[in-house]
């Protein structure tokens, strides 16, 4: 099962949109899932996100702030948005909408 956690205005493509509970979408994970599917299985703009994580480490950013802040990365440039990333079934991603940029810094 793969969990992606929504924050900030993204939240309004989760089944729970409230601020009490997590916005938390979980699905199976098809063989070939990549980031680039489970964003368009979520209906989301791409334009509209930030940060990606998966399992923790980041996967994506726009902040060129992020290599000093001593996150874990995913892959090698943060940059350059490889959306073809393959997602596991136990995969954890956390998606960050512009409007939560400030939370890397």
């Amino acid at each position: 099962m793969v969990e992606v956690h929504l924050y900030g205005k993204l939240r309004r493509y989760a089944e729970s949109t409230t601020m009490k509970k997590a916005s938390v979408v979980r699905f199976e994970a098809a063989p070939d899932e990549t980031l680039e599917t489970v964003i368009q299985r979520l209906g989301i703009d791409p334009a509209e996100i930030y940060h990606i994580f998966v399992n923790g480490a980041l996967a994506a950013t726009h902040n060129s702030m992020a290599p000093y802040l001593c996150y874990p990365e995913a892959c090698e440039n943060i940059w350059e948005w490889d959306m073809d990333q393959k997602v596991g079934p136990d995969d954890r991603i956390g998606i960050f909408g512009k409007d939560m940029a400030l939370l890397v810094v």
